[in-house]
C-alpha cells in the first residue's frame, strides 16, 4: 500500500536504502569510498565550496547506484529469464553509476589533490633519491625474493600462479621506485594505476587469488623500499 504520512514515506526510502546496501556490494562500496572523502575533509582545510561540490557528487553517485538497483529489480521481474533487451537495461543503468563515479572521482582529485600532494611530495622528500644501481638492485631482490617463496610453495610456473604474484610484486616494485626517484605525485598516481590494472589482471585471467595479488604487492613495496632505504643510509 502507498503510505500516506510522511514518516512513512521516509521509513519506506530508509529501508529502499537499506536493502540496496544489503544487497549490493557496488553500493557498500561507494559508502565506504564516501567516508574516506568525509574523513579526507575533516583533516584537510577544505573549503565550503569545495565541500558542497564532493557531497554533490557523492550523492549524484549514491543516487545512480539507488536508481540502478531499483532497474535490476524491476527487469528481474518482468524479465527472470535471460533476454537481450533485459540486459541492455541493466548494462546501461550499470553505465549511469560508472558515468556517476567518474565525474565524482575527477572531482576529488581536482580538489583533494591540491591539499593531499603536497604532503606526499613532503614525505618523499624526506626519504631522499636513490641512484639508479639502488633502484636496479631493489627489483631484483623483488624478484628473487618471488622466485623463492614460488620455489618453496611449489605451486605454479614462474610466469603463471603460484602462492605470490610476480607481476603484481614487480609492479609495486616499480611504483615505489618511481615515487622516490621522481618525487612527483602525478607520476606516482599514473604509476600506481598501472600496478593496480596489472594486478587485477591477473585475478580475472585465473592466474591468482585476491589474497596472493595483495601479498605480491606487499613484498614488493615493502621489499624495494627496505633496500632503498639502507643504499640512501649508506650513501
Amino acid at each position: 500500500m502507498k503510505p500516506t504520512r510522511f514518516t512513512d514515506s521516509v521509513n519506506c526510502a530508509i529501508e529502499g536504502i537499506i536493502y540496496a546496501v544489503k544487497h549490493q556490494k557496488h553500493m557498500r562500496n561507494h559508502f565506504l569510498a564516501a567516508l574516506v572523502v568525509l574523513g579526507a575533509v575533516l583533516f584537510l582545510r577544505v573549503s565550503s565550496l569545495e565541500f558542497i561540490l564532493l557531497v554533490v557528487s557523492v550523492s549524484f553517485v549514491l543516487f545512480a547506484e539507488l536508481i540502478n538497483t531499483a532497474i535490476e529489480l524491476c527487469v528481474d521481474l518482468v524479465s527472470p529469464d535471460y533476454h537481450p533487451i533485459a540486459k541492455a537495461a541493466k548494462d546501461v543503468a550499470a553505465g549511469a553509476v560508472l558515468t556517476a563515479a567518474i565525474g565524482a572521482a575527477i572531482m576529488g582529485y581536482l580538489i583533494l589533490s591540491r591539499h593531499i600532494f603536497p604532503f606526499f611530495k613532503e614525505a618523499l622528500g624526506m626519504i631522499g633519491t636513490p641512484t639508479e644501481t639502488a633502484t636496479l638492485v631493489a627489483i631484483l631482490s623483488v624478484v628473487i625474493m618471488v622466485v623463492i617463496f614460488k620455489a618453496c610453495a611449489g605451486k605454479g610456473t614462474p610466469l603463471e600462479g603460484g602462492t605470490v604474484s610476480g607481476h603484481s610484486a614487480v609492479a609495486f616494485a616499480i611504483v615505489t621506485a618511481v615515487s622516490l626517484i621522481t618525487q612527483d605525485p602525478i607520476s606516482s598516481l599514473l604509476t600506481l594505476v598501472l600496478a593496480i590494472m596489472v594486478s587485477h589482471s591477473r585475478i580475472t585471467l585465473g592466474y591468482h587469488t585476491l589474497r596472493e595479488v595483495l601479498l605480491g604487492a606487499i613484498i614488493g613495496m615493502v621489499l624495494s623500499l627496505t633496500v632503498l632505504m639502507i643504499f640512501m643510509k649508506l650513501n
